[in-house]
Protein backbone atom coordinates (compact mmCIF):
# COMPACT_ATOMS: atom_id res chain seq x y z
CA UNK A 1 0.00 0.00 0.00
CA UNK A 2 1.42 3.34 -0.84
CA UNK A 3 1.80 6.21 2.09
CA UNK A 4 0.49 9.36 1.84
CA UNK A 5 1.45 12.57 3.27
CA UNK A 6 -1.62 13.46 5.52
CA UNK A 7 -3.04 17.08 5.92
CA UNK A 8 -0.98 18.40 8.45
CA UNK A 9 2.28 16.93 7.23
CA UNK A 10 1.31 18.56 3.88
CA UNK A 11 0.90 21.89 5.75
CA UNK A 12 4.40 21.82 7.56
CA UNK A 13 6.08 21.09 4.53
CA UNK A 14 4.48 23.91 2.65
CA UNK A 15 5.18 25.99 5.41
CA UNK A 16 8.56 25.37 5.29
CA UNK A 17 8.41 26.13 0.85
CA UNK A 18 6.77 29.21 2.08
CA UNK A 19 9.39 30.53 4.36
CA UNK A 20 11.94 30.00 2.64
CA UNK A 21 10.57 31.12 -0.48
CA UNK A 22 9.79 34.58 1.20
CA UNK A 23 13.31 35.66 2.58
CA UNK A 24 14.47 38.05 1.21
CA UNK A 25 18.24 40.35 1.03
CA UNK A 26 20.91 39.09 3.68
CA UNK A 27 18.11 36.40 5.31
CA UNK A 28 17.84 34.45 1.79
CA UNK A 29 21.48 34.55 1.56
CA UNK A 30 22.49 33.20 4.76
CA UNK A 31 20.04 30.94 4.22
CA UNK A 32 21.13 29.57 1.16
CA UNK A 33 24.51 29.53 2.05
CA UNK A 34 23.60 27.77 4.97
CA UNK A 35 21.92 25.37 2.83
CA UNK A 36 25.18 24.86 0.75
CA UNK A 37 27.18 24.02 4.08
CA UNK A 38 24.38 21.45 4.73
CA UNK A 39 25.22 19.64 1.42
CA UNK A 40 28.98 19.98 1.97
CA UNK A 41 28.23 17.58 5.18
CA UNK A 42 27.55 15.18 3.00
CA UNK A 43 31.11 14.87 1.27
CA UNK A 44 34.57 12.95 2.69
CA UNK A 45 35.21 12.64 5.33
CA UNK A 46 31.81 13.77 6.96
CA UNK A 47 29.38 11.57 4.70
CA UNK A 48 26.73 12.81 6.57
CA UNK A 49 24.45 12.19 3.71
CA UNK A 50 21.25 12.50 4.79
CA UNK A 51 21.81 16.26 4.63
CA UNK A 52 21.51 16.44 0.92
CA UNK A 53 17.67 15.98 1.35
CA UNK A 54 16.60 19.46 3.21
CA UNK A 55 19.97 21.02 1.22
CA UNK A 56 18.92 20.02 -2.36
CA UNK A 57 14.72 20.43 -1.85
CA UNK A 58 15.18 23.98 0.13
CA UNK A 59 17.28 24.72 -3.06
CA UNK A 60 14.87 23.51 -5.80
CA UNK A 61 12.06 24.95 -3.77
CA UNK A 62 13.46 28.43 -3.39
CA UNK A 63 14.50 28.24 -7.38
CA UNK A 64 10.99 27.31 -8.08
CA UNK A 65 9.93 30.57 -6.37
CA UNK A 66 12.18 32.95 -7.36
CA UNK A 67 10.88 35.67 -10.30
CA UNK A 68 13.50 35.60 -12.94
CA UNK A 69 16.49 33.91 -14.17
CA UNK A 70 18.79 36.47 -12.30
CA UNK A 71 17.52 35.71 -9.01
CA UNK A 72 17.43 32.40 -9.39
CA UNK A 73 21.24 32.45 -10.82
CA UNK A 74 22.18 34.12 -7.27
CA UNK A 75 20.50 31.67 -5.29
CA UNK A 76 22.34 29.07 -6.98
CA UNK A 77 25.71 31.40 -6.45
CA UNK A 78 24.97 31.78 -3.04
CA UNK A 79 24.50 28.12 -2.13
CA UNK A 80 27.59 27.27 -4.16
CA UNK A 81 29.37 29.68 -1.87
CA UNK A 82 28.12 28.27 1.28
CA UNK A 83 28.93 24.65 -0.63
CA UNK A 84 32.59 25.30 -1.60
CA UNK A 85 33.50 28.02 1.65
CA UNK A 86 32.58 24.67 3.38
CA UNK A 87 34.26 21.68 1.55
CA UNK A 88 37.11 23.69 -0.04
CA UNK A 89 38.03 25.40 3.23
CA UNK A 90 40.73 22.95 3.97
CA UNK A 91 43.04 24.65 1.17
CA UNK A 92 43.90 27.92 3.74
CA UNK A 93 46.21 24.83 5.22
CA UNK A 94 48.74 24.92 2.13
CA UNK A 95 49.30 28.49 3.03
CA UNK A 96 50.40 28.00 6.86
CA UNK A 97 53.14 26.02 5.35
CA UNK A 98 55.13 28.95 4.87
CA UNK A 99 52.70 31.64 7.44
CA UNK A 100 54.48 34.63 7.33
CA UNK A 101 55.09 35.10 3.37
CA UNK A 102 51.44 33.32 2.41
CA UNK A 103 49.29 32.79 5.54
CA UNK A 104 47.28 36.38 5.19
CA UNK A 105 46.18 34.93 1.79
CA UNK A 106 44.58 31.69 3.10
CA UNK A 107 41.19 33.95 3.69
CA UNK A 108 40.90 35.30 0.64
CA UNK A 109 42.01 32.28 -1.41
CA UNK A 110 38.97 30.29 0.21
CA UNK A 111 36.46 33.26 -0.52
CA UNK A 112 37.55 33.83 -4.04
CA UNK A 113 37.77 29.84 -4.50
CA UNK A 114 34.00 29.73 -2.83
CA UNK A 115 32.90 32.95 -5.34
CA UNK A 116 34.13 30.91 -8.43
CA UNK A 117 32.59 27.58 -7.91
CA UNK A 118 29.55 29.41 -6.83
CA UNK A 119 29.09 30.58 -10.60
CA UNK A 120 28.53 27.09 -11.54
CA UNK A 121 26.13 26.44 -9.40
CA UNK A 122 24.19 29.97 -9.94
CA UNK A 123 24.40 28.64 -13.52
CA UNK A 124 22.62 25.12 -12.84
CA UNK A 125 19.52 27.40 -11.40
CA UNK A 126 19.46 29.94 -13.54
CA UNK A 127 19.47 27.51 -16.96
CA UNK A 128 16.68 25.61 -14.22
CA UNK A 129 14.46 28.07 -13.74
CA UNK A 130 14.99 29.47 -18.09
CA UNK A 131 13.86 26.30 -18.55
CA UNK A 132 10.73 26.18 -15.97
CA UNK A 133 9.47 29.57 -17.29
CA UNK A 134 9.68 28.38 -20.68
CA UNK A 135 7.55 25.03 -20.59
CA UNK A 136 5.37 24.36 -17.59
CA UNK A 137 6.14 21.18 -15.91
CA UNK A 138 4.96 19.01 -12.51
CA UNK A 139 7.75 19.31 -10.01
CA UNK A 140 9.02 16.15 -11.29
CA UNK A 141 9.86 17.55 -14.43
CA UNK A 142 11.39 20.03 -12.54
CA UNK A 143 13.57 18.07 -10.38
CA UNK A 144 14.93 16.36 -13.79
CA UNK A 145 15.23 19.41 -15.27
CA UNK A 146 17.58 20.88 -12.26
CA UNK A 147 19.35 17.43 -11.71
CA UNK A 148 20.20 17.66 -15.15
CA UNK A 149 21.25 21.37 -14.78
CA UNK A 150 23.02 20.26 -11.91
CA UNK A 151 25.39 17.87 -14.07
CA UNK A 152 26.03 20.04 -16.92
CA UNK A 153 27.88 22.46 -14.44
CA UNK A 154 29.64 19.76 -12.99
CA UNK A 155 30.73 18.54 -16.06
CA UNK A 156 31.53 22.08 -17.36
CA UNK A 157 33.69 22.77 -14.18
CA UNK A 158 35.72 19.45 -14.88
CA UNK A 159 37.32 21.38 -17.99
CA UNK A 160 36.47 25.30 -17.97
CA UNK A 161 39.37 27.25 -17.31
CA UNK A 162 41.59 24.53 -16.91
CA UNK A 163 39.15 22.81 -14.69
CA UNK A 164 38.45 21.65 -11.13
CA UNK A 165 36.11 18.63 -10.60
CA UNK A 166 36.64 18.55 -6.95
CA UNK A 167 33.64 17.86 -4.60
CA UNK A 168 31.52 16.42 -7.54
CA UNK A 169 28.42 15.29 -5.73
CA UNK A 170 28.62 12.06 -6.78
CA UNK A 171 31.98 11.28 -4.44
CA UNK A 172 29.49 11.45 -1.30
CA UNK A 173 29.11 7.48 -2.51
CA UNK A 174 32.64 6.23 -1.89
CA UNK A 175 31.46 5.25 1.58
CA UNK A 176 29.79 2.74 -0.16
CA UNK A 177 31.83 0.71 -2.72
CA UNK A 178 28.77 -1.16 -4.31
CA UNK A 179 27.04 2.37 -5.03
CA UNK A 180 29.99 3.59 -6.89
CA UNK A 181 30.38 0.91 -9.14
CA UNK A 182 27.75 2.43 -11.13
CA UNK A 183 30.65 4.55 -12.02
CA UNK A 184 32.04 1.68 -14.05
CA UNK A 185 29.31 2.50 -16.42
CA UNK A 186 28.02 6.09 -16.48
CA UNK A 187 31.31 7.67 -14.51
CA UNK A 188 31.06 10.23 -11.83
CA UNK A 189 28.43 11.96 -13.25
CA UNK A 190 25.65 9.48 -13.22
CA UNK A 191 25.81 9.22 -9.43
CA UNK A 192 26.16 12.96 -9.57
CA UNK A 193 22.79 13.16 -11.47
CA UNK A 194 21.05 10.44 -9.30
CA UNK A 195 22.29 11.69 -5.98
CA UNK A 196 20.95 15.15 -7.04
CA UNK A 197 17.42 13.61 -8.26
CA UNK A 198 17.26 11.80 -5.09
CA UNK A 199 17.83 14.49 -2.95
CA UNK A 200 15.52 16.67 -4.51
CA UNK A 201 12.70 14.28 -5.08
CA UNK A 202 10.77 15.34 -1.60
CA UNK A 203 9.89 18.70 -2.96
CA UNK A 204 7.32 17.10 -4.83
CA UNK A 205 5.50 16.06 -0.82
CA UNK A 206 5.37 19.68 -0.72
CA UNK A 207 3.13 20.13 -4.26
CA UNK A 208 0.27 17.65 -4.66
CA UNK A 209 -1.54 20.17 -6.77
CA UNK A 210 1.49 19.38 -9.47
CA UNK A 211 0.54 15.55 -10.13
CA UNK A 212 -3.01 14.19 -11.16
CA UNK A 213 -3.56 12.53 -7.65
CA UNK A 214 -1.39 13.22 -4.27
CA UNK A 215 -0.14 9.41 -3.78
CA UNK A 216 2.23 10.12 -6.86
CA UNK A 217 4.23 12.49 -5.14
CA UNK A 218 5.17 9.21 -2.68
CA UNK A 219 5.53 7.41 -5.64
CA UNK A 220 8.00 9.48 -7.18
CA UNK A 221 10.36 9.60 -4.20
CA UNK A 222 9.88 6.13 -3.22
CA UNK A 223 11.03 5.30 -7.25
CA UNK A 224 14.19 7.53 -7.44
CA UNK A 225 14.93 5.70 -3.84
CA UNK A 226 14.53 2.44 -5.55
CA UNK A 227 17.00 3.01 -8.04
CA UNK A 228 19.37 4.02 -5.59
CA UNK A 229 18.66 0.40 -4.21
CA UNK A 230 18.77 -1.23 -7.45
CA UNK A 231 22.37 0.42 -8.26
CA UNK A 232 23.70 -0.97 -4.23
CA UNK A 233 22.40 -4.42 -5.08
CA UNK A 234 23.88 -4.77 -8.24
CA UNK A 235 27.52 -3.04 -7.42
CA UNK A 236 27.16 -5.98 -4.43
CA UNK A 237 26.88 -8.48 -7.28
CA UNK A 238 29.68 -6.95 -9.53
CA UNK A 239 31.62 -6.94 -6.23
CA UNK A 240 30.96 -10.42 -5.40
CA UNK A 241 31.51 -11.76 -9.05
CA UNK A 242 34.60 -9.60 -9.62
CA UNK A 243 37.47 -11.48 -10.50
CA UNK A 244 40.79 -10.86 -8.25
CA UNK A 245 43.96 -11.32 -10.23
CA UNK A 246 47.43 -10.41 -8.63
CA UNK A 247 50.18 -10.29 -11.19
CA UNK A 248 52.53 -13.34 -10.51
CA UNK A 249 56.06 -12.01 -8.86
CA UNK A 250 55.32 -8.50 -7.87
CA UNK A 251 55.23 -6.82 -5.01
CA UNK A 252 54.99 -3.21 -4.26
CA UNK A 253 56.52 -1.55 -1.85
CA UNK A 254 54.48 2.51 -0.92
CA UNK A 255 56.95 4.13 1.09
CA UNK A 256 55.35 7.21 3.07
CA UNK A 257 57.92 8.91 5.00
CA UNK A 258 55.61 11.12 6.89
CA UNK A 259 57.67 13.99 6.66
CA UNK A 260 55.69 17.62 7.18
CA UNK A 261 55.67 19.64 4.20
CA UNK A 262 57.45 22.97 6.18
CA UNK A 263 60.36 20.86 6.58
CA UNK A 264 60.43 18.83 3.12
CA UNK A 265 62.27 21.63 0.88
CA UNK A 266 64.73 22.38 3.75
CA UNK A 267 67.86 22.87 2.69
CA UNK A 268 70.03 21.36 5.52
CA UNK A 269 67.32 18.30 5.66
CA UNK A 270 67.12 17.27 2.58
CA UNK A 271 69.27 14.56 2.62
CA UNK A 272 68.04 13.32 5.90
CA UNK A 273 64.68 13.07 4.16
CA UNK A 274 66.41 10.39 1.59
CA UNK A 275 67.98 8.15 4.22
CA UNK A 276 65.11 8.46 5.93
CA UNK A 277 62.75 6.50 2.64
CA UNK A 278 65.99 4.58 1.54
CA UNK A 279 65.78 3.01 5.53
CA UNK A 280 62.36 2.20 5.13
CA UNK A 281 63.00 0.87 1.57
CA UNK A 282 65.01 -1.33 2.74
CA UNK A 283 63.57 -2.33 5.92
CA UNK A 284 63.17 -6.36 6.32
CA UNK A 285 59.48 -7.29 5.11
CA UNK A 286 56.87 -7.09 8.03
CA UNK A 287 55.13 -10.53 9.05
CA UNK A 288 51.36 -10.45 6.95
CA UNK A 289 48.25 -11.47 8.29
CA UNK A 290 48.00 -15.03 10.56
CA UNK A 291 51.80 -16.51 10.24
CA UNK A 292 52.37 -16.11 6.66
CA UNK A 293 55.24 -13.86 6.15
CA UNK A 294 55.03 -11.29 3.39
CA UNK A 295 57.36 -11.20 0.72
CA UNK A 296 60.25 -8.75 -0.45
CA UNK A 297 59.47 -5.96 -2.51
CA UNK A 298 60.38 -6.35 -6.13
CA UNK A 299 59.74 -2.22 -6.91
CA UNK A 300 59.38 0.49 -4.99
CA UNK A 301 57.55 3.04 -5.03
CA UNK A 302 57.71 6.92 -3.46
CA UNK A 303 55.50 10.23 -3.55
CA UNK A 304 55.12 12.90 -5.57
CA UNK A 305 58.62 15.00 -5.54
CA UNK A 306 60.12 12.53 -2.67
CA UNK A 307 63.19 12.97 -4.07
CA UNK A 308 63.95 17.20 -3.33
CA UNK A 309 66.85 16.89 -5.79
CA UNK A 310 67.44 17.17 -9.93
CA UNK A 311 68.51 13.92 -10.73
CA UNK A 312 70.13 14.70 -13.85
CA UNK A 313 72.05 17.46 -11.81
CA UNK A 314 72.74 15.64 -8.90
CA UNK A 315 76.56 13.35 -9.30
CA UNK A 316 76.06 10.32 -7.35
CA UNK A 317 72.13 10.32 -6.43
CA UNK A 318 70.90 7.71 -8.99
CA UNK A 319 73.79 5.24 -7.48
CA UNK A 320 72.13 6.48 -3.95
CA UNK A 321 68.74 5.56 -4.90
CA UNK A 322 69.83 2.31 -6.63
CA UNK A 323 71.02 0.54 -4.00
CA UNK A 324 67.88 0.62 -2.86
CA UNK A 325 66.37 -1.04 -5.81
CA UNK A 326 65.53 -5.42 -5.34
CA UNK A 327 67.74 -7.62 -7.90
CA UNK A 328 65.77 -6.40 -11.10
CA UNK A 329 63.41 -4.04 -10.15
CA UNK A 330 62.63 -0.94 -9.87
CA UNK A 331 62.06 2.11 -7.83
CA UNK A 332 59.58 4.63 -9.33
CA UNK A 333 59.14 7.90 -7.28
CA UNK A 334 58.62 11.71 -7.99
CA UNK A 335 61.69 14.31 -8.43
CA UNK A 336 61.23 17.72 -10.26
CA UNK A 337 63.09 17.55 -13.73
CA UNK A 338 65.18 20.33 -15.67
CA UNK A 339 65.58 20.86 -19.35
CA UNK A 340 69.53 20.09 -19.83
CA UNK A 341 71.45 22.90 -19.35
CA UNK A 342 72.44 25.34 -22.04
CA UNK A 343 68.90 24.99 -23.17
CA UNK A 344 66.76 27.54 -23.77
CA UNK A 345 63.88 28.48 -22.16
CA UNK A 346 64.56 26.58 -19.22
CA UNK A 347 62.37 24.86 -18.59
CA UNK A 348 61.26 22.67 -15.25
CA UNK A 349 58.76 19.49 -14.48
CA UNK A 350 56.78 18.22 -11.78
CA UNK A 351 58.24 14.22 -13.14
CA UNK A 352 58.08 10.65 -12.00
CA UNK A 353 60.91 8.89 -13.02
CA UNK A 354 61.84 5.01 -12.61
CA UNK A 355 65.26 3.91 -11.99
CA UNK A 356 66.82 -0.45 -11.75
CA UNK A 357 68.80 -1.59 -9.81
CA UNK A 358 72.28 -0.12 -11.68
CA UNK A 359 70.36 3.33 -11.44
CA UNK A 360 69.95 3.60 -15.05
CA UNK A 361 66.68 5.92 -15.57
CA UNK A 362 63.97 3.65 -17.30
CA UNK A 363 60.73 5.54 -17.62
CA UNK A 364 60.22 9.10 -17.03
CA UNK A 365 56.41 11.21 -17.10
CA UNK A 366 56.00 14.74 -16.76
CA UNK A 367 52.68 15.91 -14.97
CA UNK A 368 50.76 17.87 -17.39
CA UNK A 369 47.73 19.42 -15.42
CA UNK A 370 49.36 21.57 -13.25
CA UNK A 371 47.90 23.44 -9.99
CA UNK A 372 47.47 26.75 -10.70
CA UNK A 373 49.25 29.33 -8.28
CA UNK A 374 50.32 25.90 -6.73
CA UNK A 375 52.40 24.81 -9.80
CA UNK A 376 52.45 27.94 -11.65
CA UNK A 377 50.82 31.45 -11.71
CA UNK A 378 48.62 32.40 -14.57
CA UNK A 379 48.70 35.44 -16.03
CA UNK A 380 52.24 35.83 -14.22
CA UNK A 381 52.76 39.06 -16.15
CA UNK A 382 50.36 40.71 -14.41
CA UNK A 383 49.50 39.15 -10.79
CA UNK A 384 52.27 40.40 -8.98
CA UNK A 385 52.40 36.75 -5.99
CA UNK A 386 54.68 33.60 -6.16
CA UNK A 387 53.70 30.28 -6.70
CA UNK A 388 53.32 27.92 -3.24
CA UNK A 389 55.74 25.37 -4.09
CA UNK A 390 59.58 25.67 -4.10
CA UNK A 391 61.10 27.78 -5.95
CA UNK A 392 60.52 30.66 -8.11
CA UNK A 393 60.56 29.48 -11.70
CA UNK A 394 56.68 28.04 -12.91
CA UNK A 395 56.67 24.36 -13.77
CA UNK A 396 55.84 23.45 -17.48
CA UNK A 397 53.19 21.10 -18.46
CA UNK A 398 54.05 17.62 -19.97
CA UNK A 399 53.11 16.52 -23.30
CA UNK A 400 50.06 14.79 -21.69
CA UNK A 401 48.98 11.08 -20.74
CA UNK A 402 50.47 8.17 -21.34
CA UNK A 403 51.08 4.82 -20.96
CA UNK A 404 54.71 3.04 -19.78
CA UNK A 405 55.57 0.02 -20.18
CA UNK A 406 58.99 -1.61 -17.51
CA UNK A 407 60.04 -5.10 -17.38
CA UNK A 408 58.52 -6.96 -14.98
CA UNK A 409 54.96 -4.98 -14.33
CA UNK A 410 52.12 -4.69 -16.37
CA UNK A 411 51.57 -1.45 -18.83
CA UNK A 412 50.98 1.35 -16.64
CA UNK A 413 49.26 4.80 -16.75
CA UNK A 414 51.12 7.25 -14.44
CA UNK A 415 49.14 10.38 -12.47
CA UNK A 416 50.55 13.29 -11.06
CA UNK A 417 48.49 14.64 -7.63
CA UNK A 418 45.00 16.02 -8.76
CA UNK A 419 45.56 14.35 -12.29
CA UNK A 420 43.80 11.59 -11.10
CA UNK A 421 40.60 13.37 -10.20
CA UNK A 422 40.00 14.21 -14.21
CA UNK A 423 37.53 11.82 -15.23
CA UNK A 424 37.32 9.64 -18.38
CA UNK A 425 41.23 11.98 -19.06
CA UNK A 426 43.12 8.96 -16.92
CA UNK A 427 44.71 6.89 -19.43
CA UNK A 428 45.91 6.84 -23.19
CA UNK A 429 42.77 5.80 -25.08
CA UNK A 430 44.96 4.18 -28.05
CA UNK A 431 47.60 2.80 -25.92
CA UNK A 432 45.61 1.75 -22.39
CA UNK A 433 47.47 0.77 -19.83
CA UNK A 434 46.63 -2.53 -17.21
CA UNK A 435 46.76 -0.11 -13.89
CA UNK A 436 46.98 3.43 -13.05
CA UNK A 437 49.59 4.91 -10.35
CA UNK A 438 49.06 8.25 -8.95
CA UNK A 439 52.08 9.49 -6.97
CA UNK A 440 51.36 12.23 -4.51
CA UNK A 441 52.44 14.69 -1.92
CA UNK A 442 48.93 15.49 0.07
CA UNK A 443 51.46 16.98 3.42
CA UNK A 444 49.94 20.40 1.85
CA UNK A 445 46.79 19.66 3.45
CA UNK A 446 48.28 18.07 6.77
CA UNK A 447 44.72 16.56 8.53
CA UNK A 448 42.85 18.25 7.10
CA UNK A 449 39.53 17.04 4.94
CA UNK A 450 41.74 18.04 1.99
CA UNK A 451 43.31 14.36 1.61
CA UNK A 452 40.11 12.59 2.32
CA UNK A 453 38.44 14.54 -1.23
CA UNK A 454 41.46 13.51 -2.87
CA UNK A 455 41.02 9.87 -2.22
CA UNK A 456 37.57 10.27 -3.05
CA UNK A 457 37.97 11.79 -6.13
CA UNK A 458 40.85 9.09 -7.07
Amino acid sequence: MTPSVDATGQRYLEAIRGRLAGLIGWRRAAALGGLGVMAAMALPPVYFLVLLVPAFTGLLWIVEESPGVARSFFSGWWFGFGFSAAGLSWIGSAFFVDAPQYGWMAPIAISGMAAGMGLFTGAATALSRLVFEKKPMTTVGRVIVFSAMWILMEWVRGWAFTGFPWNLIGTVWVVSDSMIQLAAVTGVYGLSLLTVAAAAMPAVLADHGSLPHPRRSWVSVLAVFAVIGAVWVGGHIRLANAPFKAVPGVHLRLVQPNIPQALKWRRELRRSHVQKQLKLSLAPALAGSGSTPLKPPTHIIWAETSVPYILANTPGLSQVLAAAVPPGGLMIFGAPRASPAGVTPRQLWNSLQAIDDKGRVKGTYDKHHLVPFGEYVPFRDILPIEKLTAGRQDFSPGPGIRTLAFDGLPPVSPLICYEVIFSGNVVDAENRPQWLLNLTNDAWFGQSFGPYQHFASA
